[in-house]
């Protein structure tokens, strides 16, 4: 048997164990230290466009901890109303839950397959007509592709909603040069082993109000008031990345644009090697949007050959590919949540396909992904 070809593997870049052993050497193996505030200079000069100042960030154990956080930060309570892109990994609507919030679901639209603008602007007007208007937004940049940000925030702005903007998978894309993580008020970025650089676990809050980072760093450390024994006047998490951690992303920070040209390039390539196939259909980017592709995805449109056919064929050769996220309101612990839309996240569910995307592919990798492909396509 070959050995596994993985969707989507961590990929060292050389400097990560520098800084680790410098962690361990220095005795900095507790949450905070000098790493962490490293870290999130890093990702905020990394974000911040020409003669700007105003990223500020807050390093965490996981972008699901950046959403809650985000979440309590805009004043979300039980009973209160979050619209939420629904084709998405759960952790994008989980923490609404934690607040005892409903997640109100928006479908795709077929350019980016993220939050449509016209759904969005019809949930917004259905929900203040029924005494509720939503608390926050949350569209997603699934798998790099930038949702339609500027159709979003119009329509954010004018109904004066505070836009809560998932950019787990999507740091180094961007609409226009403006980066995916500087959009919202409060954004998310993930670093989770399998995402475009990693940090074994972890993830982060980007805000444009410093004290919204610092009230983030606030709440992840318990929330502890300063006095000389520990004294709470608010609920408080155990949400802070630690300096470990932090040191392996800052290692790979360093090698985030070769991560993203890498990505690039394997989109790129499944595009040219798989183009005599019709019946395999790629997400493009539009005009003025970068994606950082960081999974290759494909639409199966064959009257033979279902996405299922496929992954199992893979699967059976030891190549890991996997159905795109099934939407959030399609799931049985969302069921009774409302939601906007026409299907056409159910449609991408039922055809879509991630295909092995990592940065450390190799020729003789792609060379199997490619026959067994063309294979099943015979």
């Amino acid at each position: 048997m070959h050995s596994k070809i993985w969707l989507s593997s961590p990929h060292m870049g050389g400097n990560e164990r520098k800084f680790v052993n410098e962690a361990f050497d220095t005795n900095w193996v507790a949450p905070l230290g000098p790493h962490v505030n490293g870290l999130e200079k890093d990702i905020a000069r990394f974000l911040l466009a020409e003669n700007e100042n105003n990223i500020h960030v807050a390093a965490l154990s996981s972008g699901t901890a950046a959403i809650h956080l985000g979440l309590i930060l805009l004043d979300v309570k039980p009973g209160d109303e979050v619209i939420c892109q629904s084709m998405t990994f759960s952790a994008s609507a989980n923490p609404i839950a934690y607040q005892g919030a409903t997640p109100v679901f928006i479908d795709s639209e077929s350019d980016t397959w993220n939050m449509s603008p016209e759904f969005l602007e019809k949930a917004i007007k259905d929900r203040v007509a029924k005494g509720k208007k939503p608390k926050a937004i949350i569209p997603v940049h699934l798998y790099g592709m930038p949702a339609k940000m500027n159709e979003i925030m119009a329509i954010a702005n004018q109904y004066e909603i505070p836009v809560l903007e998932d950019a787990a998978e999507a740091l180094g894309s961007h609409i226009n040069g403006k980066k995916c993580g500087t959009y919202g008020v409060i954004s998310v970025l993930s670093f989770n082993g399998n995402k475009i650089i990693t940090t074994s676990g972890g993830g982060a809050m980007v805000a444009h109000q410093p004290e919204l980072a610092e009230k983030a760093r606030f709440l992840s450390t318990q929330a502890r008031d300063a006095a000389p024994h520990y004294q709470h006047s608010h609920i408080g998490y155990n949400y802070r990345m630690s300096n470990i951690c932090a040191g392996i992303g800052r290692g790979q920070m360093e090698v985030l644009q070769e991560r993203v040209s890498q990505r690039r390039a394997n989109f790129e390539w499944y595009n040219k090697a798989l183009a005599d196939i019709d019946a395999i259909q790629f997400l493009k980017d539009p005009e003025g949007y970068y994606s950082n592709h960081w999974l290759t995805t494909a639409l199966i449109k064959h009257p033979a050959i279902t996405r299922e056919m496929l992954r199992l064929a893979l699967d059976k050769v030891n190549i890991e590919s996997r159905p795109l996220w099934k939407p959030m309101h399609c799931q049985p612990v969302f069921k009774d949540a409302p939601f906007y839309g026409d299907g056409t996240a159910e449609n991408l569910f039922k055809d879509g396909l991630c295909l092995p995307s990592g940065s450390n592919l190799t020729d003789e990798e792609r060379d199997r992904i490619l026959k067994e492909i063309k294979t099943v396509f015979s």
